[in-house]
């Protein structure tokens, strides 16, 4: 269940509370205390058999004495009663529920869902305050206020956090779409909400305060296609426990849970906040500021110390202060005093007259080298402040915002900032208030980039899955959980990873001299067993032997060292490695691990033995590409050292990105991978070189593609056809496709995109691109079909795309074939495997809207088995066509 009738539940017409009652101070009077005081106009409904009147109005015993079937029944009664009663409502027709009822257990919790899915009825709850949707005048809750009308819609695991927001946002008249209280969401959860959010009208933010996530799957890709279409701004509580953890490995001890929920927040394109004071601040300035995109900041002040407070807070936050270039000194000359700052901060001096901010900020706004302008203004028995407010006004408005404001102080200021507040200005309180709210929108619009770049293309070679896979599978017969470290580095080399040699052997000097003989000196050792997992803490690694009584002794001694410090440990033998040269190189670890919400994570940052204490690491979520991969890098304080410095040249950063790349890859193919290190990974201007390596195998599995909370690019689909006496290849679309994609468009004539898009347009933005080519492919699919040209360019022939709904029951097509090519039979083709792929992923029907005069499509449609539905609202100038693509009932 997804999205299905939660208009029922977030806008229901009528609503029936049962439990309802006069007994005070009980949650069943509450609730209808509440629903009756509001402004609610549909019908409602007390349900209680003790009772036969409530404020004057009839009370039923039942629901099937009620007049009608609710479209939302609010349950106030023991838990024992509640299964009983969801089957009887959902046999009346009632299609949502909120279960405020507390302590249901797990039993009467799956009793109540077998209960409702038949009908698809849809729960909220248990134990929750219940939801308000102010817009209807509805409180269906416990909550001991309404709320105001407004555009924010805020959902929420914590009760308690419902009832403070509410109060919070009416002291401060901040209005609100809707307002739900998940409780133990035993049904609709966060992936249902932000789907029905994303395109409610009435809805401009989602706000969160998430505690878990139980869907992760479901989860992403609702909050991917959320954040795509409006701000998804997040509360996420736990922080204060993520710390270092025990573990096998350092990947293993670092990817905490909360860097990974931090991970994924950035996936989605949301933005992370620490508290809900933060929360409503990222809010209204998304709402207001969204437009800027400026990357530095400009400070105007009439007052020294503000400014530096606010540039102070600019430093912290990582914000550049715009500098001022010679035209902008020369114009500010002209209006300021002599002894103006002549910097960033802008100081116009305590004695500023109405004049001459406007003539400051004017110059300001007129050169886009100054970026955003924030204007901090301390009040004044020189010039009233509500003056210079007023005279600024027009200056601000243009398309794009330029200013955000700071009028410092409260009754003085206030009409001020009530003029700028109108005048649509983002308004705060303290300049480093200001200065964070510019911060968030810098991380936010990194977030959503993350949506929209399109990424380049690996130039890795494909990697031999065999090998890799029949390493594994060798120790999990042989009952082993950790492949020793030549096997672990041979798995790396089969995905393309560069390592040292390495020889393991037998734990005796002999061998070990044998080892270094045919690697050749120098060389280094280590001990080699499954019970140690960091070796240099005992004494297991000797570097840089250059002779063979150096070896035999470090040997002896190395034996004689682990063998004291850990006398519990089987030690299985020596590895033997030949010695790297690379005065360069900076030490890099990247590693993967399973976590326990999101499944598979990845690792990268500043390597080397000290790796926990040094805590420069980024996490990121599977699959990678090379965009993500650099955003991930770029995370990282140790990015800035591989850039280059003094004598050390810039790394070759392409090289960590493939290496990124293929650990994503071995993640997607190797279900038994559990934990990898790569510790440490050296880089430099010469590429990448792993020196150590340790990977843990697991059963059940818990990596592969089934396995990533973003679906990952499904191969399975990529097909060689014949067609027409030409080779091409039928595949998914990919991100890094954009600019394919666009010149395929470019070559369509108007008439082709005009049938295929409704319009005329064959040049789409950069962000239309990326939505055609950067899809969910566990809601998407868009197939391409592909020739190589004789110089070995790709070039699209043709595309077919679906679209499902949340629920996966429909899912809309759209062809279309570059206009050379019509009549051939590549449409056909297309549209053959597309339906193909729609039955595979359970969706029970495809539908299509085509325009009546597109007469190919209508034909070809027809003859795949598509019929005209005529039983849904025509337009006169399309046809909607569709097909049942299994034998089961459509659902209800």
């Amino acid at each position: 269940m997804t999205i299905r009738h939660l208009d029922r539940l977030l806008s229901p017409t009528s609503v029936a509370v049962f439990g309802a009652s006069t007994r005070p101070g009980s949650v069943g009077a509450t609730v209808w205390r509440n629903l009756r005081a509001g402004t609610f106009a549909g019908p409602v409904y007390p349900v209680n058999p003790r009772h036969s009147l409530l404020d004057g109005m009839p009370v039923y015993a039942t629901a099937a004495q009620l007049p009608a079937a609710p479209d939302l029944a609010v349950l106030c009664t023991p838990a024992a009663t509640v299964p009983g009663l969801i089957a009887e409502l959902g046999a009346l027709g009632t299609r949502a529920a909120i279960i405020v009822t507390a302590g249901l257990g797990a039993q009467n919790k799956q009793a109540a869902l077998d209960a409702a899915r038949p009908y698809l009825l849809r729960l909220l709850g248990p134990n929750c305050i219940g939801l308000l949707s102010p817009h209807l005048g509805l409180n269906a809750s416990f909550a001991h206020t309404d709320a105001l009308p407004g555009d924010m819609a805020f959902v929420s695991q914590s009760g308690a956090l419902v009832t403070a927001v509410l109060d919070w946002t009416r002291s401060r008249g901040i209005g609100l779409s809707h307002l739900v209280s998940l409780g133990d969401h035993c049904d609709v959860d966060f992936g249902d909400l932000l789907d029905y959010l994303a395109s409610d009208a009435r809805t401009r933010s989602i706000l969160l305060y998430i505690e878990s996530v139980e869907s992760p799957r479901k989860f992403m890709s609702a909050a991917r296609a959320a954040a795509r279409n409006k701000p998804v701004i997040v509360v996420k509580a736990g922080r204060a426990g993520a710390g270092l953890r025990a573990a096998a490995s350092h990947t293993g001890a670092l990817a905490g849970s909360d860097r990974v929920y931090d991970a994924a927040i950035r996936r989605a394109g949301m933005l992370r906040v620490d508290t809900l004071q933060e929360l409503f601040m990222a809010a209204a300035t998304l709402a207001r500021f969204r437009g800027n995109r400026s990357e530095s900041l400009t400070i105007m002040t009439n007052g020294g110390g503000a400014g530096v407070m606010a540039a102070d807070a600019a430093a912290r936050a990582g914000i550049a202060l715009a500098e001022p270039g010679e035209a902008l000194l020369e114009r500010l000359d002209a209006v300021l005093p002599v002894h103006w700052s002549h910097a960033n901060p802008i100081d116009i001096i305590g004695d500023a007259p109405v004049e001459r901010y406007t003539a400051t900020l004017s110059a300001l706004l007129a050169d886009p080298a100054a970026g955003a302008v924030l204007l901090v203004h301390a009040p004044t028995a020189i010039v009233r402040s509500d003056d210079i407010a007023r005279a600024c006004v027009p200056l601000l408005r243009t398309d794009v915002p330029r200013v955000m404001s700071c009028w410092l102080g409260d009754a003085a200021v206030a009409q001020a900032r009530q003029l700028f507040e109108q005048a649509g200005v983002p308004d705060y309180p303290t300049p480093e208030d200001a200065v964070r709210a510019f911060a968030m929108l810098q991380t936010y619009r990194r977030n959503q980039a993350l949506l929209t770049e399109a990424p380049g293309s690996s130039e890795s070679p494909a990697p031999e899955f065999a090998r890799a896979r029949r390493l594994l599978d060798e120790a999990l017969s042989a009952g082993r959980e950790w492949l020793g470290e030549a096997e672990a580095k041979a798995v790396l080399q089969a995905y393309g990873v560069p390592t040292v040699r390495t020889l393991q052997v037998a734990p005796t000097a002999q061998a070990a001299l044998g080892a270094a003989e045919e690697l050749g000196y120098p060389v280094a050792l280590k001990i080699v067993s499954r019970a140690i997992t960091h070796k240099t803490d005992v004494g297991g690694v000797r570097l840089d032997l250059r002779d063979r009584a150096t070896l035999e002794k470090a040997a002896g001694e190395m034996l004689e060292a682990v063998r004291a410090a850990r006398p519990d440990a089987p030690i299985d033998g020596f590895s033997v490695q030949q010695m790297a040269d690379r005065p360069h190189a900076q030490e890099v670890i990247v590693g993967a691990s399973i976590d326990s919400i999101f499944g598979p994570v990845i690792l990268c940052g500043q390597g080397g033995t000290a790796v926990e204490v040094s805590d420069d690491t980024a996490v990121g979520l599977p699959p990678l590409n090379r965009s993500l991969a650099r955003e991930m890098v770029s995370r990282t304080r140790i990015s800035r050292l591989l850039a280059g410095y003094r004598d050390h040249p810039p790394a070759r950063m392409d090289a960590l990105y493939d290496v990124l790349i293929s650990v994503s890859q071995m993640l997607a193919d190797l279900p038994q991978l559990a934990e990898l290190d790569i510790n440490p990974l050296w880089l430099d201007e010469h590429g990448a070189l792993a020196l150590d390596a340790r990977i843990r195998l697991a059963t059940p599995p818990q990596a592969g593609a089934e396995h990533f909370s973003i679906v990952p690019y499904p191969t399975q689909w990529v097909r060689k056809r014949d067609w027409n006496g030409r080779s091409i290849t039928v595949r998914p679309i990919r991100p890094e496709d954009e600019a394919q994609h666009r010149r395929f468009l470019q070559q369509l004539e108007p008439e082709d995109i005009r049938l295929r898009f409704f319009q005329m347009r064959r040049d789409l933005p950069h962000s239309e691109l990326a939505r055609l080519t950067q899809i969910d492919y566990d809601r998407e699919m868009a197939f391409i079909a592909e020739e190589i040209d004789a110089d070995g360019s790709a070039e699209t022939l043709g595309v077919a795309r679906s679209v499902c709904d949340p629920d996966k029951v429909e899912a809309e097509y759209a062809i279309v074939v570059r206009s050379d090519l019509k009549g051939a039979g590549l449409g056909r083709l297309l549209f053959e495997q597309l339906i193909e792929h729609a039955r595979s992923r359970g969706i029970s029907r495809m539908v299509g809207i085509v325009l009546r005069e597109n007469t190919r499509m209508l034909k070809l449609a027809h003859d795949l088995g598509f019929t005209e539905d005529r039983a849904a609202p025509q337009d006169p100038g399309t046809r909607r066509l569709v097909k049942a693509l299994d034998d089961r009932r459509e659902r209800r």
